[in-house]
Order: structure tokens, then C-alpha cells, then sequence
């Protein structure tokens, strides 16, 4: 699956609009693993989004390593040109990740950097933005999350702080189809959603 075709990806919430504005949200996810956890959350939670919101997951697979010299040379692959405007078209972004080795996955820091060049064009600058870690583990992820973090800061990426979400333990809170089989997870994650539609709301006014 490529850049091109993310919108098989997309999950359409257009019934409800905020004044003439649908509100958009890029959702990458920091891992490529067929049967991610990662992925299963974010899908999860693609199902507590309300109608008036559309999520656009967006393939990260076929983005090349960074390399500056694609945009001093002005031949950027059409996956990064693709990528960079697909998030320009967001209205915030929320990271699902797991942790690799006490830090933000390769993939993902790569997303990263593609987005923040060239220099001057920074397509993160002034979004909201949020996080949810991953973890089959007890730590929940925490590395990556607050890795994930420092470079939000620097990225001008504007975070909502709580509630901060670790989801450790996750193949307990799974069923056999992927689907969250714990109530009080339900919950929170509910509470996640509303915190982070109200931030985005408070960022864009």
C-alpha cells in the first residue's frame, strides 16, 4: 500500500461539521507489523471518534530514509511530496506508537524529519497534536512517548499534556479479533478522544 492510496485508509466522519469545516485528523502509526498493536488501538479508537470528525491514516511503508539531498536537488520522491501534503491538510495529528529499544520507532522518527524539511517548510508547525504509546509490556511505551515528545517541542507540534496516554499490557485488553474487551480502557479512551477534540478546538480558535 502506498502514499498514493491512503484513502482506503480513511475512515469517512462527515454527517456533522464544525461551522463549514469538517475536522481533520492525520493518524500515523509508528509501526509497520502486520498484526500491530499499535495499529489494532488506533483502529479502536477510530471507532469512539464522533461524526463530525474524519481520520486519515496515513501509510507510512513506502517513504524512503531522509535524505536532504531529494529537496536541495528539487527532485523529492512523490512519496515524501505525497506525504507532506496529506499532512498539510490536517488539522492535527495524533501518533500511535510503540517503543523500540527505549525510543520512537524508525519509521516514525523518518515521518518525522520527511515532514519537517525542506527547511523553512516545517508542515508540523502550529498543529495540535497527541500521543497514545503502546505496550504489550508494564511501562507502557513511556521511552517513546516522551521521546516522541522532545521533538513536538522543537517542531512547534502543540501537544495536548492530559490526560497522557500508556497503554501497557495490550494483548490482554484484546480479543480475538482485535477489538478492546476491557471497559475501564473503553473509558479512558473515550476521555482521550473528548480531551483531544476540546484541545483542537482550543488551538484553532
Amino acid at each position: 500500500m502506498g502514499i498514493a492510496n491512503i484513502t482506503r485508509y480513511t475512515l469517512l466522519y462527515t454527517n456533522k461539521r464544525i461551522g463549514m469545516h469538517t475536522l481533520y485528523i492525520g493518524v500515523l502509526v509508528g509501526s509497520l507489523r502486520r498484526d500491530s498493536y499499535s495499529r489494532k488501538l488506533a483502529n479502536n479508537l477510530a471507532a469512539l471518534i464522533p461524526e463530525h470528525v474524519q481520520l486519515n491514516f496515513i501509510d507510512l511503508s513506502e517513504l524512503p530514509m531522509y535524505n536532504q539531498d531529494f529537496d536541495d536537488d528539487g527532485t523529492p520522491p512523490n512519496s515524501y511530496t505525497s506525504f507532506r501534503s496529506s499532512l498539510k491538510r490536517c488539522d492535527a495529528v495524533l501518533f500511535v506508537t510503540p517503543e523500540y529499544n527505549r525510543s520512537v520507532p524508525a519509521v516514525l522518527k523518518n515521518a518525522i524529519d520527511i515532514g519537517s524539511r525542506p527547511y523553512g517548510k516545517n508542515i508540523w508547525d502550529g498543529k495540535p497534536g497527541a500521543i497514545i504509546s503502546v505496550s504489550p509490556g508494564h511501562l507502557s511505551a513511556f521511552g517513546a512517548n516522551h521521546h516522541l515528545r522532545q521533538s513536538m517541542v522543537f517542531l512547534n507540534i502543540l501537544p495536548l499534556q492530559q490526560p497522557e496516554a500508556y497503554i501497557g499490557n495490550i494483548k490482554k485488553l484484546l480479543d480475538e479479533n482485535g477489538k478492546i474487551n476491557n471497559e475501564e480502557t473503553i473509558l479512558f479512551l473515550k476521555s482521550f478522544v473528548a480531551a483531544f477534540l476540546k484541545w483542537i478546538e482550543q488551538v484553532r480558535k
